[in-house]
């Protein structure tokens, strides 16, 4: 061990949060010595950060620790985020891990490790055969953001960058406030660097997300809001673009519509929380707005902006739908005309109020939904892609990726719609990642990717 480096295997589990602390700690090990190697590799330490937003997430969670303790009996198996912060007692209890840190620990992760690999340590024999270590706090008191910061991302122009943790809003569904707790808000002193360093590194978009993103600064001493942290965003050299994580419909009002429109690098791709088409299923799940001032804020988004990108969550099977509810869950999806929808089965979580409700739907019948559901979306999304055909169009070119004989290099345009362009000896050397083109979009090249032309 003393004669080379620790090797470390990370791999996240969920969301964009999760995405960008995975990626925090990947950076902290580095600091301290690690070397980080594939998942699929020998390692002495794997570390799987959970999710446990669906009793699937909870499936997967316990899958990967499983199979991290088979690639190296020996290693320090680690787990760490939500599922832990749910179920840390049942994760001791199994041996499944060796280091179990809940959220707001996660940066204490180098600390937590040293044991384990200290000579005479009697922590230096793992595979089980001891109870594991555990830090897990009581997530629904602490006012404490943990600062953890980004120097590089595993994208190469695009970087996640985390603002806020947290959420109030206890939708009946939802164990998200139960293992991230209450909002929390980190500092525009640190986002503000984070940027800055970002951008010197040569990252051109940033993407600020957070649990529940609109809550951004109320908790804050300063009293800022999301609308200003975009605004000091905004005005840092190098960046050129600037997306937002998942919304809450109540902020889309006139004045912060009016506001970002006039912001050139804020992309018009938002993505509005719905999660049903239906005003009585809206209720059950303690959302706070009606389908109509849902519908009201998709037309303020179009009324500033020519073609917005307007995406959503949907549950389906959530308990006591009917089938005239999913009718009109439907029925709302073609009239809003979403982009994109991410279409979720309702998955009952421990502890949530919506566990307990009667009329809980059959799982036959959730898959059924999800299935009709899921083929609207790819037609609305057709639809919204084909406006393009024929139009100019300035998108962030990324990588290069081989169709048939040629090799294209992709990229998104400020709606998020993806696109290629054919490299060829004359246009080669010119494009190259990070780089902003204007490209006319002129055909199809697989699902849900556009061909374009370079427009120089």
């Amino acid at each position: 061990m003393e004669n080379r480096k620790k090797r470390a295997a990370l791999h996240n589990l969920g969301c964009k949060v999760n995405a960008y602390e995975t990626e925090a700690m990947k950076q902290l090990l580095e600091e301290h010595g690690y070397e980080i190697v594939s998942f699929e590799e020998e390692a002495d330490v794997y570390l799987i950060n959970t999710c446990s937003v669906t009793n699937m997430a909870d499936r997967k969670s316990r899958q990967m620790l499983h199979r991290a303790r088979k690639k190296n009996p020996h290693a320090v198996i680690v787990a760490a985020g939500c599922y832990v912060q749910s179920a840390g007692e049942e994760i001791v209890r199994s041996k499944d891990a060796d280091l179990v840190i809940g959220n707001n620990q996660k940066a204490r992760l180098p600390e937590l490790l040293e044991p384990f690999f200290e000579e005479g340590s009697d922590r230096e024999k793992t595979g089980g055969s001891h109870p594991a270590d555990s830090f897990v706090i009581d997530i629904a008191h602490t006012s404490e953001y943990e600062e953890m910061a980004l120097k590089k991302t595993a994208e190469h122009t695009r970087a996640f960058i985390k603002i806020q943790d947290g959420c109030n809003q206890f939708c009946s569904y939802c164990i998200i406030p139960y293992t991230r707790g209450r909002i929390r808000s980190r500092r525009p002193a640190d986002v503000l660097s984070e940027v800055r360093r970002l951008s010197e590194a040569g990252y051109r978009e940033v993407v600020l997300t957070g649990i529940h993103l609109s809550s951004y600064g109320k908790d804050l001493e300063e009293k800022i809001s999301l609308l200003e942290i975009i605004r000091m965003v905004h005005q840092i050299p190098g960046i050129q673009r600037i997306r937002l994580g998942s919304l809450e419909p109540r902020i889309i009002t006139e004045e912060f519509v009016k506001e970002l429109s006039s912001m050139e690098k804020v992309c018009p791709h938002f993505h509005l929380s719905l999660q049903s088409g239906c005003d009585a299923t809206l209720s059950r799940m303690n959302r706070h707005y009606t389908t109509e001032e849902y519908y009201d804020k998709c037309k303020l988004l179009r009324k500033y902006y020519e073609h917005p990108a307007i995406t959503t969550d949907v549950i389906v099977g959530f308990p006591k739908e009917t089938e005239e509810e999913f009718k009109d869950t439907l029925l709302f999806l073609r009239k809003a005309r979403f982009y994109e929808m991410h279409i979720f089965k309702y998955s009952k979580r421990h502890g949530t109020k919506a566990a307990s409700m009667s009329g809980q739907v059959p799982e036959e019948t959730k898959t059924l939904r999800s299935h009709l559901a899921l083929k609207l979306e790819a037609k609305l999304s057709e639809e919204f892609r084909y406006y393009y055909m024929g139009k100019t169009a300035e998108i962030l070119l990324e990588e290069p990726h081989a169709f048939g004989k040629d090799v294209y290099i992709t990229g998104f345009t400020r709606e998020y719609v993806k696109a290629a362009v054919k490299l060829t000896k004359e246009n080669k050397e010119k494009m190259l990642p990070g780089r902003l083109i204007k490209v006319k979009m002129t055909g199809v090249l697989g699902d849900g990717l556009l061909s374009a032309e370079w427009t120089p």
